[in-house]
C-alpha cells in the first residue's frame, strides 16, 4: 500500500479496482476546478477533451450517458436533457427563429402538440400539421420559411409508422432538417440510419424503463450538439434543461438491458394484439399483418427487437373505456396511468389524457376516437394470464 504523502492530492490514491470501476463513477458536482486561469478562459471558448466547466454545460456522467445514446442511435454525438419536452423545445428553438415554420405530423404526443400550437407562436414560429402518412402532402406544405419537419417514428397514440426514408429524401431536397421522436421505438427503428438529421427521446419511457425519473436526449451530428452547448447561443446551455447526475447514472445502468426489454415488450404486445383482433376489436399495432403500416414497418425496422410494446384498442365509447380500464386495474392486469415503458402494463384513454391538448375536432379528423385505450404492454413472463383477465372484463362489460 502506498504511504500517504500530504503534499500529494488525495485523488492520486483513489483507485477503484485494478483496472477501474465497473460502472462510471458519479461526479456529484455542479462546478469543476482548473489548473490555471488560462484553462478556464479557454473552456468558455471551446470544449476541451476531459475538461469540464459547469454542470449546466457538461459533467462526466452526463457525457458518459450521452456517448452511449449516440452509439445507440448511430449518431456522431448526443446530449441528455431533463425531459423529453426539454429535448424537443431545445432542438426547435435552436433551429428556428421568428418568422420560421415547422411542419409537424398531426398525430403526435399532446405535450408536443401544445408546444407547437400554443407556445411557439409567442416566438413568431408557426406550425403546419399534416398527415405524415402522405409524403406528397409534406412536400407540398414546405415553403421558403420551413426549417424543420417533425415526426414520430411510431406515432402517439395511433401507432402510425412514418416513412422516414421518404420524408428524409424530401427534407434533403428542400434543405429542411428532419427531426424524429423515437420514444416509442428505441432499437426497433434507427431514424438516423434512415436519413433523419436529429433524433429525440423521452428517456423517461423505454430507455430508462423503471418509471422513476424524467429525462430526455438529443442525438445528431457533432456540429449540432456543439451548437446546443455554445455558451453564447446554445439552447441547452442557455435554457438549462440539465439532467441530474444521479439520474444520468441510473439511466445508464438501465440502458444495458434495453435490448432484452424491447424484445419482451414487443413479444407481449404482439400476443395481445393478435388476441384482440381475433375478438373483433379494432386494434392498432404495426406488427399485425392487417395493419396498413406492416410492410413499411418491416422495411425500416431492425430485426430482433419486435414491433414495440405499444398498442391501442378501440372500445367504442369513452364509457366503455372508463369501465374497462377500471376493471383491468382491479383485476391486476396493470395500472391506469399515463407514460409508458414500465415493466408493468400501463393503460390510459389518450383523448382524455396524453392527447387531451388536441382539440376534439382535430382528434376526430385524425381518427382518435373517445373509446381508444392505449396500452404500454409490460414484461409479464406469461401474457396469457393477463389476457384471460382482460377477456373476462370485456365479456362482463358487454364490449365483446
Amino acid at each position: 500500500m502506498k504511504k500517504f504523502d500530504p503534499s500529494t492530492s488525495i485523488h492520486d490514491y483513489l483507485v477503484f479496482g485494478e483496472f477501474g470501476d465497473v460502472n462510471p463513477s458519479i461526479t456529484d458536482s455542479s462546478t469543476f476546478t482548473f489548473l490555471s486561469p488560462k484553462s478556464m478562459e479557454d473552456s468558455f471558448q471551446h470544449d476541451i477533451e476531459g475538461c469540464f466547466l459547469y454542470s449546466r454545460h457538461w459533467n462526466p456522467i452526463n457525457k458518459y450517458l450521452s456517448n452511449a445514446l449516440a452509439r445507440l442511435e448511430d449518431a456522431e454525438a448526443a446530449q441528455v436533457t431533463s425531459s423529453g419536452m426539454g429535448a424537443i423545445s431545445s432542438v426547435i428553438l435552436q433551429i428556428c427563429s421568428a418568422g420560421d415554420e415547422v411542419i409537424s405530423e398531426r398525430t403526435i404526443y399532446g405535450g408536443t402538440y401544445a408546444f407547437f400550437k400554443n407556445f411557439m407562436p409567442k416566438f413568431g414560429i408557426s406550425v403546419k400539421f399534416v398527415d405524415m402518412q402522405k409524403p406528397d402532402a409534406v412536400d407540398k406544405a414546405i415553403t421558403g420559411r420551413t426549417k424543420v419537419i417533425f415526426a414520430e417514428s411510431i406515432s402517439n397514440p395511433l401507432l402510425e409508422v412514418t416513412d422516414i426514408p421518404a420524408i428524409a429524401k424530401i427534407a434533403r431536397r428542400r434543405g429542411v432538417k428532419l427531426v424524429v421522436d423515437n420514444t416509442f421505438s428505441p432499437m426497433v427503428i434507427s431514424p438516423i440510419r434512415l436519413g433523419a438529421d436529429i433524433v429525440v427521446h423521452s428517456l423517461t419511457k423505454y430507455i430508462n424503463g423503471t418509471s422513476d425519473c424524467v429525462a430526455g436526449c438529443i442525438c445528431s451530428t457533432n456540429e449540432f450538439i456543439n451548437s446546443l452547448c455554445d455558451v453564447n447561443s446554445g439552447a441547452t446551455m442557455l435554457l438549462g434543461p440539465v439532467l441530474d447526475s444521479l439520474r444520468a447514472a441510473s439511466i445508464l445502468k438501465n440502458l444495458h438491458t434495453l435490448h432484452i426489454r424491447m424484445r419482451k415488450h414487443g413479444d407481449n404486445a404482439m400476443f395481445l394484439a393478435e388476441k384482440f383482433k381475433k375478438l373483433g376489436l379494432r386494434t392498432f399495432y404495426p406488427g399485425l399483418r392487417s395493419s396498413r403500416n406492416y410492410k413499411l414497418m418491416k422495411d425500416i425496422m431492425n430485426e430482433g427487437f419486435g414491433f414495440s410494446g405499444m398498442l391501442a384498442v378501440d372500445t367504442g365509447s369513452y364509457s366503455n373505456a372508463e369501465k374497462l380500464m377500471t376493471r383491468m386495474q382491479e383485476e391486476k392486469v396493470g395500472y391506469l396511468a399515463v407514460s409508458l415503458g414500465y415493466f408493468k402494463t400501463l393503460f390510459s384513454c389518450p383523448g382524455h389524457s396524453t392527447s387531451s391538448e388536441i382539440p376534439e375536432k382535430e382528434q376526430k379528423e385524425m381518427g382518435l376516437s373517445e373509446g381508444l385505450i392505449r396500452f404500454s404492454v409490460g414484461l409479464d413472463n406469461d401474457m396469457s394470464i393477463a389476457y384471460e383477465r382482460i377477456h373476462r372484463c370485456l365479456k362482463e362489460l358487454d364490449i365483446i
